[in-house]
């Protein structure tokens, strides 16, 4: 089973693109906000400690992101490819990915980042919270404090993934096709099903 990881801050595209990247390799997209926001309504236990964390704003504890994504990619061992969306996000978060992939015999193939200006990632956070039903959209503080975590947080995990794997920036500005192709041409056999 091949492994991407697609990350970078909130409202850079990363959900849309991971679609586009299952679209065009087949591969099964896993996104850690999309398996939160479903366990949230079916009240698992899980969930109802995750939902205070992610209304606030604030990221899941690690041992708590870990254990979803090892269920997330137990599930679907039988895939050909994997995208993890959103995760890891931490330093702490890649070494624990890493080494719980390591004891299953996976690795990671490539990890896209898909880079995007602050002053975008705004415009962008505007846009989906007047077209998005989602209460966390809600509140425009939410969103400065969203991107000061990726930048304390996520920002240092990047740096620090690429001592460990392969890590590509990607340019996230422009139509979405256009950063679709970005990714794809970048993708070498080693990421390719």
């Amino acid at each position: 089973m091949k492994i991407l990881v697609v990350t970078g801050p909130p409202y850079s595209g990363k959900g849309t693109q991971c679609a586009a990247l299952k679209k065009n390799l087949g591969y099964k997209h896993l996104s850690t906000g999309d398996r939160i926001r479903e366990e949230k309504k079916q009240e698992t236990s899980r969930a109802l400690v995750m939902k205070a964390y992610e209304e606030q704003g604030n990221l899941v504890p690690d041992s708590m992101m870990l254990e979803l994504i090892e269920d997330m990619i137990e599930e679907n061992r039988q895939e050909t490819g994997i995208i993890l969306d959103g995760y890891p996000r931490t330093v702490p978060q890649v070494d624990a990915l890493l080494e719980m992939l390591d004891k299953k015999g996976l690795q990671i193939a490539k990890v896209i980042n898909i880079e995007v200006p602050s002053d975008e990632l705004l415009v962008r956070a505007k846009k989906r919270a007047a077209e998005s039903a989602r209460k966390d959209d809600d509140d425009p503080e939410t969103h400065f404090k969203r991107i000061r975590i990726f930048e304390a947080e996520t920002r240092p995990a990047i740096a620090y993934f690429k001592t460990k794997v392969e890590v590509t920036d990607i340019d996230g500005l422009g139509k979405i096709d256009e950063i679709t192709a970005r990714i794809l041409k970048d993708l070498d056999e080693t990421a390719q099903p």
